[in-house]
């Protein structure tokens, strides 16, 4: 995991949203000067979750796209936020963070207001079922999540 401080504004921004959207609310706001930051952190984090559920490496862990209806649909098929939340979490499973930022840049630079709502919610949902699923499993999560989820 990552070392961060635990009251960066960037911390504090994921954290409140994190509590947020786990009381209830659809799309917790993070200030427009955090954004970035904060899908970063959120996807470098869920990358680390997803290296501990897969073993570090030696098991693999499917990634599933779904439609509104619930049915799976290929990646290259997903709203385009979604299509960048999965190549930016790709590029930091596979250590390229630069790469996840760049997709992250380009989102920014390109997308509609509410792609990039749905781009940090998407973020934000990742971060909740990975911590979930590695608490379930006794495996680690960053104490900052841990504590906005509790």
């Amino acid at each position: 995991m990552c070392s961060v401080d635990p009251e960066s504004q960037v911390v504090v921004a994921a954290s409140a949203a994190l509590t947020a959207m786990q009381a209830g609310m659809a799309e917790p706001a993070v200030p427009d000067e955090h954004a970035r930051d904060v899908m970063s952190l959120l996807f470098h984090e869920c990358s680390a979750m997803v290296a501990a559920l897969g073993a570090g490496g030696t098991a693999p862990v499917k990634m599933q796209v779904y439609d509104n209806a619930g049915n799976e649909v290929p990646i290259d098929e997903a709203d385009p936020p979604v299509r960048t939340a999965v190549r930016v979490l790709l590029a930091e499973v596979h250590g390229d963070s630069e790469s996840a930022r760049a997709h992250i840049e380009i989102a920014l630079t390109n997308a509609a207001p509410e792609e990039m709502d749905m781009l940090m919610v998407q973020a934000l949902r990742w971060t909740m079922r990975l911590s979930d699923e590695c608490v379930r499993r006794d495996l680690p999560v960053a104490d900052w999540i841990t504590t906005a989820l509790s």
